[in-house]
């Protein structure tokens, strides 16, 4: 069974703790989307989309939607004062020109040096890659936001990744639903304890070697 809408936002509102000010981010598809909508808009923070806007803001409100302003998963979103927008070419050239402080991804996968394999499942077809190899190589700093879990309870935060892999130790942070963990020096670190879980049940379902460092006992 897959994660709920509350547990979703939970995940997306630790990460949001994660963006400081004057940060430029990008957030992928899936969970990372809801962050937009738990960032104070005191922080002045630039959200910048494959598809070319620099200024997006969170979700409209229901009735609210513009056809014209989507983000790169085409779901609709808002734009602040002051945004920009430009073709996908030059959304890219911000990208690999190493311009982003941080990148919000989903995956598939991740191992406990922090490689991410988040593009393809072999066997099944998809449109293509997208931006998620340059995004994982090129930003400052790259958290990824999984569940921890696959659906049939096995670990998806493993010794070593079995799908092909998108970037090798590119992801610095790793939140779930379950808890906060940080990679460092290629190893990985249990940081916070998400509310309704132990540090039991995190070691139970964490296959990488998980070092217990923490700081906090998550978001409420």
């Amino acid at each position: 069974m897959g994660m709920g809408a509350e547990t979703r936002k939970l995940i997306a509102k630790r990460a949001a703790q994660e963006v400081t000010y004057g940060m430029m981010v990008n957030l992928g598809i899936g969970i990372p989307t809801l962050v937009a909508d738990f960032i104070p808009p005191a922080l002045d923070v630039m959200l910048h989309t494959e598809n070319g806007i620099l200024g997006m803001g969170g979700s409209p409100a229901p009735g609210k939607e513009d056809g014209n302003l989507s983000n790169a998963g085409g779901y609709p979103v808002t734009i602040n004062t002051g945004a920009s927008f430009f073709d996908s070419a030059e959304a890219f050239g911000m990208v690999r020109r190493g311009h982003l402080d941080l990148t919000i991804l989903g995956a598939l996968e991740v191992n406990g040096r922090g490689d991410i394999a988040n593009w393809i499942v072999p066997g099944k077809r998809v449109p293509g890659m997208g931006g998620a190899i340059d995004l994982a190589q090129k930003a400052k700093k790259v958290i990824v936001l999984m569940s921890h879990t696959t659906k049939e309870g096995n670990p998806k935060i493993l010794k070593e990744c079995s799908l092909p892999l998108t970037v090798k130790e590119g992801a610095h942070m790793i939140i779930t639903e379950r808890a906060v963990m940080r990679i460092k020096n290629g190893e990985l670190f249990l940081i916070e304890v998400m509310p309704g879980f132990s540090i039991e049940d995190v070691i139970d379902s964490t296959e990488a070697k998980l070092n217990i460092e923490l700081v906090g006992r998550g978001t409420s």
